[in-house]
């Protein structure tokens, strides 16, 4: 536990270099190539994805906010009174307020990012903005286990919220394993408020992660340039370039990085080959049918979905099996 310079106080789970640099090693030797997604999000990987979701292609986020301020009488309800609210993935926090400015006296807040300056900085404007809640910040990777800080005043219950299509970030059967952690999380009387994207033809997807300002590109490469700054890279920008492809057989965006030449790259002293053409794939962004969820939420009673009009986007609310 540390104090941030405004005085909150961060259970501190972050990630240091070498866990970076065994992950990035592990993922060079396979075949194909693999990088962990989360690793995108360091200080300047998380503000290029917030400017990601002001863009015209990427609809969801848009999408679901408009769906939260549509429902969102719906949605307060059934959250009800006093609960400790528990977000995984805060980001720049917009979707966050509209939920807190509806909630009817919520006990605590406890937002966790897996980039610490994120996790403070939006901690830092929700205490801020929202004094009589008490403000709990973790940065941790939430793909592995660790402990929740405990506000002062017991809860009624816990909801998770888990916002954004960072489900679909998880392999199905991850996805299902991380989902029974969050309902033993929840607990007793516990819920589930999560956002899910919704598959769409890829003409719809594509554009998403391929946008025409190039923002995503350098999002994507900005993954080469933290290697080499924190695990000892050699990766020259230049000679990879962002591709985004659909993948029909497991209904997925696949986001790569693919080598415009024969090169070797080092890694902490590791030496890899690339032939050109290679691609290491960077993150894989899952989209699912409502029904098709469901059965990913082992632990969970789906009560209730909320979509667009267009029935591109979800917002769904599920509820521990008691």
């Amino acid at each position: 536990m540390t104090t941030t310079p405004t005085g909150l106080e961060l259970t501190n789970y972050e990630l240091s270099d070498s866990d970076l640099c065994s992950e990035v090693v592990e993922g060079m030797i396979r075949s194909p190539k693999v990088l962990p997604c989360k690793f995108l999000y360091d200080q300047r990987g998380s503000s290029l994805f917030e400017q990601i979701c002001d863009l015209e292609e990427y609809y969801q986020t848009r999408t679901e906010v408009r769906i939260m301020r549509q429902y969102m009488d719906q949605i307060s309800s059934k959250l009800g009174a006093g609960c400790c609210l528990i977000e995984f993935g805060s980001g720049s926090s917009l979707k966050t307020r509209i939920l807190l400015d509806r909630l009817a006296d919520p006990v605590s807040y406890v937002p966790i990012d897996i980039c610490r300056y994120q996790i403070e900085a939006t901690a830092r404007r929700l205490a801020i903005s929202y004094p009589r809640l008490e403000v709990l910040p973790v940065c941790a990777d939430y793909a592995r286990s660790f402990e929740v800080p405990q506000p002062k005043q017991k809860p009624l219950r816990r909801v998770i919220y888990f916002p954004g299509s960072t489900i679909g970030n998880f392999h199905p059967d991850d996805a299902r394993r991380f989902l029974r952690r969050l309902s033993d999380l929840a607990g007793t009387n516990g819920a589930l408020l999560i956002g899910v994207d919704i598959c769409q033809s890829p003409e719809i997807l594509l554009p998403a992660y391929n946008d025409s300002r190039g923002i995503t590109a350098e999002f994507n490469l900005n993954l080469l340039r933290r290697i080499n700054r924190e695990a000892g890279g050699t990766f020259r920008l230049n000679c990879f370039a962002h591709r985004a492809v659909w993948n029909e057989k497991h209904k997925r965006i696949e986001m790569r990085l693919q080598s415009q030449r024969r090169q070797q790259v080092e890694v902490n002293g590791l030496r890899f080959e690339f032939s050109k053409g290679e691609t290491i794939r960077t993150e894989c962004s899952y989209k699912y049918t409502p029904e098709f969820f469901a059965t990913l939420a082992e632990g969970f009673d789906v009560d209730c979905v909320w979509t667009d009009t267009d029935r591109r986007f979800s917002i769904q609310y599920l509820t521990v099996i008691s």
